[in-house]
């Protein structure tokens, strides 16, 4: 596959001739292409659909490994959420809380504002911002527990003027996860339900005797729930088909290795399909990181995962100059992007894609997934070419306002009854020509 190669991750060189077809099996993602799991999708979703609370239940019992009765052992109560907030060791609450005050400013600044102005003739347009009624909101509860993932999905809701949030969270084996729940507490989420998979989609999507149903579901899962929400979109609103987590470090030589091994293993952990690609033009700086691979590898509590992470879509990239590795960030489209290297912010005019970009040596990924204030739901699998990462826009819409003045909608008509016309839409024109005062 190339020039050098480990056990533990591929090395890449951009002179190889057969390089880009290696990089596109590398990069080549499709997280919802399996028509075993769309078909078994599908039938949960109908399921829910028809009957409501009793398929959630059977579901939920079956994949979660649980013997709950009815909906209301899913459902916890806003003092519940409290009690685990109040039960943290202060050391956890106050990170917690001051993750989600960063967020919370962050976000603030991204409020767009509704808009009019007025023409010669009178003629009034704008447009009007209104948040959505009801936001659903999924917490991944597999392999790992993710309290961040509460704040940077509800946290955005409510600062857009969402009125109810609405949490799913699995729960295998019945187990709760303080900090998730102390998570939604701070957030002011409105109702938690520890559902997750297919299940949890359609109860959001299609509405159940005790779960609200709501206008769009935002949130990462696994396969099941990244087919599901792409299967109920156009019934609810989405965020964006998430794939397996991905970070690209590139580096101009002069950052400690350990602290690039450390990033790359950051994004590695997550699971077995994360991807974690280093890129620098210093054939000895790549030797190094490889090293420190090696070396810290089984140092770390979630190894096996990190290895086959690495091994299955992890490489080492050697590039000819900062021109090529700019390149391949705009090639890769990469979820997140360090930029480990002197001056980041002369490289930032030609970053076109990537969901977000940490700049400089110690800026390291992880301080975005937990509290920089940044959201850390990000495009992945290169559709950082045509889409942005989750933020209060995305709990908001827009409605066109336009108030024709007697003298604008003459005008107007005049131009609309041409064109109606010419599309052979006569009563459009006709209803235009009615407000003609000539």
């Amino acid at each position: 596959m190339s020039d050098k190669s480990t056990a533990t991750i591929a090395r890449l060189s951009t002179v190889d001739g057969a390089f880009h077809q290696h990089l596109d099996a590398l990069l080549d993602w499709e997280g919802v292409s399996d028509k075993a799991v769309q078909a078994r999708v599908e039938e949960i979703l109908a399921d829910v659909k028809r009957r409501g609370d009793s398929a959630v239940v059977e579901a939920t019992n079956r994949f979660d490994r649980l013997s709950v009765e009815s909906m209301e052992q899913l459902c916890l109560s806003p003092e519940q959420l409290k009690m685990a907030f109040d039960g943290l060791p202060a050391e956890q609450r106050n990170a917690l809380s001051a993750a989600a005050e960063r967020i919370k400013r962050y976000h603030e600044r991204q409020k767009p504002s509704s808009w009019q102005y007025e023409e010669a003739d009178g003629t009034v347009l704008g447009q009007k911002v209104t948040p959505l009624d009801r936001a659903g909101i999924y917490v991944p509860g597999g392999k790992a527990a993710y309290p961040s993932s509460v704040l940077m999905n509800a946290i955005p809701a409510h600062v857009a003027g969402v009125r109810e949030i609405v949490m799913v969270v699995p729960t295998p084996d019945g187990v709760l996860n303080d900090l998730v729940l102390a998570a939604a507490h701070l957030a002011g989420v409105d109702y938690v339900f520890t559902i997750g998979g297919a299940q949890a989609v359609a109860a959001l999507a299609y509405g159940t005797e005790s779960i609200p149903r709501v206008d769009k579901i935002v949130g990462p899962g696994n396969i099941y729930v990244a087919t599901a929400k792409r299967a109920v979109f156009g019934q609810v609103g989405i965020d964006m088909i998430a794939g397996p987590s991905e970070i690209m470090v590139v580096s101009d030589g002069q950052t400690d290795p350990d602290w690039l091994a450390m990033d790359l293993f950051s994004q590695a952990e997550h699971d077995e399909d994360a991807q974690a690609i280093f890129v620098s033009w210093k054939a000895d700086h790549l030797d190094a990181v490889e090293a420190s691979i090696e070396r810290l590898l089984p140092t770390l509590e979630r190894e096996d995962i990190a290895r086959a992470s690495l091994q299955r879509r992890g490489a080492l990239i050697l590039c000819q100059d900062q021109a090529e590795a700019i390149e391949l960030v705009n090639r890769i489209a990469p979820e997140h992007l360090e930029l480990s290297v002197e001056t980041p912010g002369d490289w930032l005019d030609d970053v076109r894609h990537a969901g977000a970009i940490f700049m400089g040596r110690h800026t390291s990924e992880a301080l975005g997934d937990y509290c920089a204030g940044p959201n850390h739901v990000l495009p992945t699998s290169g559709t950082a070419r045509f889409s942005s990462p989750l933020g209060v826009y995305d709990f908001q819409k827009r409605s066109s306002i336009i108030h024709c003045s007697p003298d604008g909608a003459s005008e107007l008509g005049k131009i609309a009854s041409v064109l109606a016309r010419g599309e052979s839409l006569t009563a459009h024109a006709r209803s235009a020509e009615y407000r003609i005062n000539d």
